[in-house]
């Protein structure tokens, strides 16, 4: 049977990847951001930004120049937070792990061939990591979140992804190279966290452990990151044990409340 196209389609699809571009910033993003990323002529990109801050999804900060998530943004993401109340669930365990290990703690969500950081929680040490917050956006397998979720999908999924990592893992396919991706996911596998040793950012560590829905897949990630000297490997394993822990009661939520 003949696929047929939905109407406007290409245009939806143009409209969201320039809001997801906007959105991994808290900063925005400026136009030109905004056409190398999207892949669309400037005019282009220029009159869909301009539509969707008529329609007040987007502002164009008059300070900076940039784009930025607007008011109906803000409107959309409460109603649709109802639905998935992972602050109420999460937040607590963030909390925990910040308190004790004085790192900052982050929580991501799977979303198809990406996590996305959603929670942030800031630890007590005085230097930090600003690689991650909310809203950033890595391929699967790159960054501490994305190996720990990987490492516990079907083989077979596995298998796809790897199979074009230089197309899905873009900019970072160069850091992260597929054995080393393979080594970290037979790794992480093995002894239930992850250790990202600074391939994102030099100096930039970070450690995760999935989070498992009621049908036991990988659909979440708790992590932590700082700089390297809070990462040494005498410290990993207490660190990968409080995640793993804190990473069993959100589960444990989870699977109850189903």
């Amino acid at each position: 049977m003949k696929q047929v196209a939905v109407q406007g389609a290409q245009v939806v699809g143009r409209i969201a990847a320039l809001l997801r571009i906007v959105s991994r910033k808290p900063e925005g993003a400026t136009l030109m951001e905004a056409v190398r990323e999207s892949g669309l002529t400037r005019p282009t990109v220029h009159r869909l930004l301009t539509s969707l801050a008529a329609e007040g999804l987007l502002d164009h900060d008059g300070v900076t120049g940039n784009w930025v998530l607007g008011p109906e943004a803000l409107l959309m993401g409460s109603v649709a937070a109802a639905r998935f109340p992972m602050e109420d669930i999460a937040r607590p365990s963030l909390r925990r792990l910040a308190e004790e290990t004085g790192e900052s703690a982050f929580f991501s969500v799977r979303r198809g061939a990406e996590t996305v950081c959603l929670l942030r929680e800031e630890g007590s040490f005085p230097v930090r990591s600003f690689v991650l917050h909310e809203g950033v956006r890595f391929p699967l397998g790159v960054a501490s979140a994305g190996v720990a979720i990987m490492a516990f999908l079907p083989p077979e999924e596995q298998e796809q992804i790897l199979a074009r990592w230089d197309q899905h893992a873009g900019t970072f396919a160069p850091t992260h190279p597929v054995a080393l991706i393979q080594e970290n996911l037979a790794r992480t596998h093995g002894v239930g966290y992850s250790v990202n040793p600074g391939l994102v950012l030099e100096g930039s560590w970070g450690m995760g452990s999935a989070v498992f829905d009621t049908r036991g897949k990988p659909d979440w990630a708790l992590s932590l990151t700082g700089i390297e000297p809070r990462f040494r490997m005498e410290r990993q394993e207490f660190l990968g044990r409080l995640l793993m822990e804190e990473a069993h009661v959100i589960t444990g939520q989870l699977q109850g409340r189903a």
